[in-house]
């Protein structure tokens, strides 16, 4: 299956943040990217991959060891 290619703008929009934020992930080579002459295109397999590895998974409800105060 054939990936698709995102601009910078269209990555930030899925993401939510401004064009800012994934320009800045490229320049730190914090994701993967593709440089087509002097245009830049993310991988829309990179961009789940970016999301799942920074994905923090929440903690199961704890119940408090302290109990109830009468």
């Amino acid at each position: 299956m054939a990936d698709r290619y995102l601009t910078v703008a269209q990555v930030a929009e899925l993401l939510g943040t401004t064009e800012r934020f994934p320009r800045r992930l490229i320049a730190e080579r914090r994701i993967v990217f593709v440089k087509v002459g002097r245009h830049v295109r993310i991988p829309e397999s990179a961009l789940n991959a970016f999301i799942d590895a920074n994905t923090v998974q929440a903690i199961g409800h704890r119940r408090s060891s302290l109990g109830r105060a009468a």
